[in-house]
Formats: C-alpha cells, structure tokens, sequence
C-alpha cells in the first residue's frame, strides 16, 4: 500500500535519542495481518521514557513509540476484523519492541487486537488505556485476595497519576475506603473529587521507619511507585493484607526484610498488564465500562495534539502529570 502518514519518529543521535514529527510510508511500516487508522493515542510513562531516552525501552532506530492506540480498522487479513471495524490495542510490546500508536496509522497482529469495548467511545477507551486496564487488574487482584471493604482502608500511592486516577474511583465505587498517597498537596481536591475518602503525603511512605515492622493500618495497596514506598507499605499492612504491585516510578530495586510476609501473612501480588492472556481481556474491559464513571474519567482526563508529545513527555519523569493524557494523532 503506497502513501504515508505522520507520526512521531523516534532517532538515536550521538547515541542520543531525538523526537521528531514526520511523514512516514506506510509501506515502512512493520509487518502485521491488520492496518488501523488510528486516531487516538495515549502518553504513559513508559512513553516518556523511551521518548526521552530515559529508559532502555527502544533499541532499533528509527522507531514510532506508542503503547496504546484505538481507532478504525483500514485493510485487514484477519476474518476478525473487517475495514472500518473500531478497535483498541494495549501492550503486547507495542510501543517498546514493534512500532507503537503515536502516529495516524499502525500495523499490528490481529491477536493483538479487541474490539471497541460496548459503552465507550475511541477516546473514552483511551483515557482508560494501559494505565486503567492495570488499575482494573489491581483491584481484580485485591478482590480476588478476599480484600472485602469490611477488611479496612485501601492505599492508593501516586495517586494523581493514570494508575491511581482511575483505581480511585473503581475502588471508591466498589464500596473501599480509599486513602490516596500523593506528594502533590494541591492535588488533594481532585483525588477526593474521584472518590479518595483521604489524601496522605507520599512522604510517609518514601521515608518510613527502619522497624522491620510498622503500626498495622492498610488491608490492600495499589502501588505504583515501588521502590522505598513499596517497602514500607508492606511494612504497614494489616494481617493477611494485599499489595497490588504494579509499577517503579520510584525506583526498581526492594531493600527491606521477609517480616511482613512470615509474620503478618502480607501478600505480594505483581500486576502485569502488558501480556495479560488475550482470553481474558474483553471480560476486564468490560469491567472497566460498568464500574468507571465516564464523567470522572472525564475530570482526569486531557486531550493533547501529537505534536505536543516531545515537550510533555519529560512531565511524566519528574511527576508532574495528573490523571490521563489522550493524544489526538491527527493533530
């Protein structure tokens, strides 16, 4: 298929990494069985640091980024989907190993593909993209744990951002008292305008005791910051509690003891969204478009032109986003 389409183009020079919007062929694209008009992106954090060069994300240049696209399907050699069919995509290593959504077209596996979700718009499913299909995952997991609402409160850390922004809201809806953790203090009438019952500095978590054990408080964590925070979260669990763990933003690497999990029977659950089985992601959607208030996902959400991507990306290293970035690829 002749012509092009624009996109962002990632380059590496001087062993640097450089954004850049241009026209690409879509017979450069990768191989795939389906061709998707996209027009709705998303900006993560695993985005921005592969826009940014920050992480190891992309190692073949040139290279589109993008871990989430929705759109229309535009030719497809896959009886699943036929042109015009509207479709999501999240992970499966788009954006970080095949060419991603931050563009107006993109060629993927058709395995790779759902169907629009019944209930939501492109961009709705967007807003929610990774970050809110890893939120549902997490209060999956803590419900599958037996972390009932009677068991007490549920910590949310980096709570302003797309993971806590949308399990917030699904927590608070479930009928959890949710506890976010942020160290953005203006941010405190947002998070309680999504259902947090309290707003908590991050600072607590990020410095901590050096007791092996802390004052029992949480019966569940969404957490996705890792690092120190994680630590002391698992410290201060209640008996049997659950953390959800699902991300690094501050930092990879767990220094602390086995004692929350000998004595308090703390669980530790990992939350991988990326190649969550393909059989079971349409239930998950669904979930999601039962129990998220659009008119809160809304609130957390902003759309942003593609052309605007390179100088926001480095907002998401140093915290400054809230909520959900939405990219308009055309733009």
């Amino acid at each position: 298929m002749s012509g092009s389409f624009r996109a962002l183009r990632l380059d590496q020079v001087e062993g640097k990494t450089r954004a850049v919007l241009a026209d690409i062929a879509i017979d450069d694209l990768p191989p795939g069985d389906v061709l998707v008009d996209v027009t709705r992106s998303t900006l993560n954090y695993k985005d921005a640091l592969a826009i940014t060069g920050a992480g190891k994300i992309v190692r073949q240049f040139p290279f589109v980024p993008g871990i989430d696209f929705a759109g229309k399907v535009a030719s497809s050699a896959d009886a699943r989907f036929k042109p015009g069919d509207a479709v999501i995509l999240t992970g499966w290593g788009v954006g970080e190993r095949q060419w991603g959504g931050l563009g107006a077209k993109a060629r993927v596996k058709g395995d790779w593909l759902l169907p629009l979700p019944a209930g939501l718009s492109l961009e709705q499913a967007m807003a929610v993209g990774t970050a809110g299909f890893t939120a549902m995952l997490s209060v999956l997991a803590l419900e599958e744990q037996g972390v009932t609402p009677e068991r007490g409160e549920i910590v949310v850390t980096g709570a302003a951002g797309g993971v806590g922004s949308v399990a917030i809201p699904l927590l608070a809806r479930a009928g959890y008292r949710v506890v976010a953790s942020s160290g953005r203090a203006e941010l405190a009438g947002y998070l309680k305008e999504l259902g947090a019952a309290e707003v908590v500095d991050r600072r607590q978590f990020g410095e901590g005791s050096k007791a092996p054990l802390d004052s029992a408080r949480w019966a569940g964590a969404v957490d996705s910051v890792g690092g120190d925070t994680l630590i002391n979260l698992l410290k201060a669990m209640q008996y049997h509690g659950v953390v959800a763990a699902c991300g690094l933003a501050g930092g990879a690497e767990l220094h602390g003891t086995v004692f929350p999990f000998i004595l308090r029977g703390v669980r530790l659950i990992g939350i991988d969204s990326a190649y969550y089985p393909a059989a079971g992601r349409a239930v998950v959607w669904d979930r999601i478009a039962r129990d998220l208030d659009l008119c809160l996902l809304a609130r957390m959400t902003t759309l942003v032109p593609l052309r605007d991507v390179p100088k926001l990306a480095p907002d998401f290293l140093r915290g400054a986003v809230r909520g959900r970035l939405v990219v308009d690829t055309s733009a």
